[in-house]
């Protein structure tokens, strides 16, 4: 998988890391990605997903509800959430690659309570590498990587390649959470 610690230790741009990387090669890192969680996720059962963790660092400043801004986040509402966020990127993307300039979000996110078991999370997460990879196909043989944003500042401006691998910086942030509620869950 990406190793983002250029990135986290202040030794790349995320531009500058993102230069280093073709679209080709996405369909691979996105394949990993998915059974990395998949592997991650194999031994749980049911009563895992809705497992409400401890997490005194939970913080949802993006909540829509202001009851679940302090909420620690089960396992399948991070699914959820991981997968919402790497589609997006690879959406924005693709659209990034055809010439489109950024022109806001492309998020859909399927209700986290809705996701109450392991077979859901895995097809969660199957129905996610489907979308991203089918986005990859869209791009074109010379994709437009002049197109550029600045999703925030401290990313800086990024073109296609860059927002597609913003998905993937998102998602790897969440894998020790991932790690840390099934531990919690399989001690309780």
């Amino acid at each position: 998988m990406l190793d983002f610690a250029p990135i986290r230790n202040k030794e790349k741009t995320f531009a500058q890391f993102a230069s280093n990387y073709k679209y080709e090669e996405f369909v691979e890192l996105t394949n990993e990605i998915v059974d990395y969680i998949l592997e991650q996720i194999a031994d749980c059962v049911d009563a895992d997903v809705v497992f409400e963790p401890i997490d005194p660092d939970a913080d949802d400043p993006y909540a829509t509800d202001d009851s679940e801004k302090e909420i620690a986040w089960t396992l399948g509402h991070v699914i959820v959430h991981v997968t919402a966020s790497a589609e997006e990127s690879a959406f924005i993307a693709a659209e990034m690659a055809r010439g489109v300039p950024h022109h806001g979000r492309s998020r859909s996110e399927i209700p986290w309570e809705s996701v109450t078991t392991i077979g859901q999370c895995r097809a969660r997460l199957e129905e996610s590498r489907r979308m991203r990879l089918a986005t990859l196909a869209m791009w074109p043989d010379e994709p437009y990587l002049d197109v550029t944003y600045e999703p925030w500042p401290s990313v800086g401006q990024i073109n296609a390649i860059g927002q597609f691998i913003l998905g993937f910086w998102h998602e790897t942030s969440h894998l020790a959470q991932i790690d840390e509620i099934v531990e919690q869950a399989k001690t309780a």
